[in-house]
């Protein structure tokens, strides 16, 4: 196709004439069917709700297909309306626009759905098996169709996934406001979202995916690598460097659990990964992300013992199930270091997790045809699951909950996770890695995307943040020291490790001055030439302020205020009247829907003074706030950092606490 074809099939929208229905392409890697859960009323109701995108004439044909859809797949993804050109993040020019603000949204959106990003592109899913962009194919083209027209003076607002409108803004105000999942709190159940899902009314945006900000498994690598690296130190004896020689042992290779092998290659380690499906399995080898892959336990045994003798960096997949994997460990007596789990268990009973005793197909029809046979099985995987987690704890491995409801989940299904107290006991990542070393010092997932395409326009980017580290460096104080000395490696070393699966994008743990100086030195090359188009910036939800999680990223908060979401909803309001070109806000993500309220932003480099003006003021925003509600809750690390930034920034006046003393607390209660 064509560029002017691309063009005007964006422009057309929704056609006017019926086009004519695809094949079900085999070799893509299709979402399961999900469970029939509404009633005939409610069927019908669904039914209403899809053919509201299309004119009367059209209906009849739409509702007997549209109807077929939900019997077969147990949603309505408008398949017939799947555009024919290749969906994939091309260079900003190649959008139709009249505001280039609008073209590189269209161009992260693209991105999100690129085949070799997303987990199950014709559903329309992005990663963590029900991480949505849009809930069907009307939905894309209508919201394409309203980027390319809109001017600077408008704001296009999508209501999970549905595209509302253009509403005139002016340009200081965002040219997208996302929504996904915001439903009344009282109706956020699991089997809620089921039905409003299926009744197209609402959907499980995931963090990035709905946010249009996924920048394929890079995204997660960067941070799973320091935490990997940091679990190292934790059981590192005296003497002892890096995670040569140790195992790191876990499931999935999806869009974000695929990161984890080449994050242990990249510190050092060995790591043994088990995944059941075998089109994510052939995605991440494929694209190296993986090295090797075993269907036999005992050669993957043997050539894991062998790569641990030689302290060789590999990365191990099993064709399998995790728990055979985690069992056959146990049996042989391997000594494993590391262990946590990525499957998306925020999803136990949908395709998020798929439990022992089971082949991948057998259970994607059980899941559907006899639901409640399956929530049994996945029970009693889970139960085995954690036996094999203690009996390798028992033998010296350090294991850690790796935000994805695992504990959760595990505890629901009655498996032993409670402590005496009733407390989980294992940590999560966040409370023993991520929130007391990163997040509590302002450090988090700050990305980039280069709107060019070109490689050589990323390569000048990783210069350039490395040259601001540096700099940093030179003046930082020692409580932050070791986390720049970590980036500073991270980023020389980013090229070298073919990070890059779709949109040119590098991410990047940095704080507050360094996102902001970082920006600013980009903006600076986009301005002098240097970088030859605009540059997206972003970050991951997962971050300092963007996340309200009890069980993932605020689980280090221990003044009772962790079940709270106070900071990620005004963190959305904050981004968006100071400057963010688009902002997003869930309720779900990571842990699942109901557990987690959580947002993002994303914002155009043009080279402009404007631009200038913008990013230090959004960015400075965007961390702080987190940092001041850390700071809040008593954390010694937030405390710190945001004294030093009120120093630096005399227009910021922060509350701090008061510490009470704990003998004069006992003498009262």
């Amino acid at each position: 196709m064509t560029r002017d074809e691309f063009q005007k099939a964006v422009i057309e929208g929704i056609p006017e004439d019926l086009p004519p229905v695809p094949d079900y392409d085999i070799r893509v890697n299709h979402a399961p069917k999900r469970k029939d859960v509404l009633s005939i009323k409610e069927k019908k109701m669904a039914l209403r709700n899809a053919l509201r995108y299309f004119e009367r004439k059209h209906h009849k044909v739409l509702a007997e297909e549209f109807a077929a859809e939900l019997d077969e797949y147990g949603r309505i993804y408008m398949h017939r309306f799947r555009p024919l050109y290749e969906i994939k993040a091309g260079r900003i020019s190649d959008y139709p626009h009249k505001s280039v603000q609008a073209a590189a949204i269209m161009l992260m959106l693209h991105n999100n759905l690129d085949h070799a990003v997303a987990q199950h592109p014709h559903e329309l899913i992005t990663y963590g098996g029900n991480g949505a962009v849009f809930q069907n194919w009307a939905q894309y083209r209508l919201t394409m169709k309203y980027l390319a027209s809109m001017s600077d003076e408008q704001t296009l607002v999508l209501y999970s996934g549905h595209p509302l409108g253009l509403f005139p803004s002016h340009m200081e105000a965002p040219r997208l406001v996302v929504t996904n999942g915001m439903v009344i709190p009282n109706y956020s159940s699991k089997e809620e979202y089921e039905k409003f899902n299926a009744l197209g009314v609402s959907q499980y945006g995931q963090m990035t995916a709905g946010s249009f900000m996924y920048i394929g498994p890079q995204g997660i690598v960067h941070g799973t690598t320091i935490t990997v690296l940091n679990a190292g130190r934790r059981i590192a004896g005296k003497g002892d460097k890096g995670l040569a020689g140790k195992i790191f042992v876990t499931s999935g290779l999806g869009g974000m659990s695929g990161a984890q092998p080449r994050a242990t290659v990249i510190a050092g380690g060995i790591c043994l990964v088990a995944e059941v499906n075998p089109k994510a399995i052939e995605t991440r080898f494929s694209q190296g992300w993986v090295d090797e892959v075993f269907d036999d336990l005992d050669e993957l045994v043997h050539r894991a013992l062998f790569a641990k003798k030689r302290k060789e960096a590999v990365s191990i997949a099993y064709r399998g199930n995790v728990v055979d994997l985690l069992e056959k460990l146990v049996t042989e007596g391997v000594e494993v270091e590391l262990g946590s789990d990525q499957t998306s268990l925020h999803n136990p009973y949908s395709g998020g997790y798929y439990p022992a005793g089971l082949s991948f197909d057998e259970a994607n029809i059980m899941m559907a045809g006899d639901p409640e046979k399956f929530r049994d099985h996945v029970r009693q995987s889970l139960h085995r699951h954690v036996s094999a987690i203690d009996a390798l704890v028992s033998g010296g491995m350090y294991f850690w909950d790796y935000g994805n409801a695992f504990l959760l989940e595990a505890g629901r299904a009655g498996a032993d996770v409670f402590d005496r107290e009733g407390n989980y006991k294992y940590p999560s990542y966040v409370q023993d890695i991520m929130g007391p070393l990163f997040f509590d010092y302002g450090f988090g997932p700050f990305r980039w995307v280069c709107t060019s395409s070109d490689p050589a326009d990323l390569e000048i980017t990783d210069i350039i943040a490395a040259q601001v580290i540096g700099e940093m460096l030179d003046e930082a104080p020692d409580e932050i020291r070791f986390q720049l000395e970590d980036n500073l490696h991270w980023i020389r070393e980013a090229g070298q490790n073919n990070l890059v699966v779709g949109s040119q994008a590098r991410i990047l743990y940095a704080d507050s001055q360094g996102r902001i100086e970082i920006a600013a030195a980009f903006n600076k090359a986009i301005r002098e030439g240097r970088i030859s188009a605009p540059v997206v910036l972003g970050r991951d939800h997962h971050d300092v302020s963007g996340t309200d999680s009890p069980f993932r990223e605020t689980s280090n908060i221990y003044d009772g205020s962790a079940f709270t979401a106070d900071m990620a909803i005004h963190n959305v309001i904050g981004d968006s009247f100071r400057g963010a070109t688009w902002v997003s806000i869930h309720n779900g993500g990571g842990v699942g829907w109901g557990e987690v309220i959580n947002g993002g932003f994303g914002m155009l480099l043009d080279g402009s003074g404007e631009a200038d003006r913008r990013l230090a003021m959004m960015l400075h925003w965007d961390v702080n706030n987190g940092i001041a509600r850390r700071s809040w809750a008593r954390s010694k690390g937030a405390i710190s950092t945001i004294q030093r930034e009120m120093q630096r920034t005399p227009l910021l006046k922060v509350t701090l606490p008061n510490m009470a003393d704990d003998d004069l607390i006992d003498s009262v209660i």
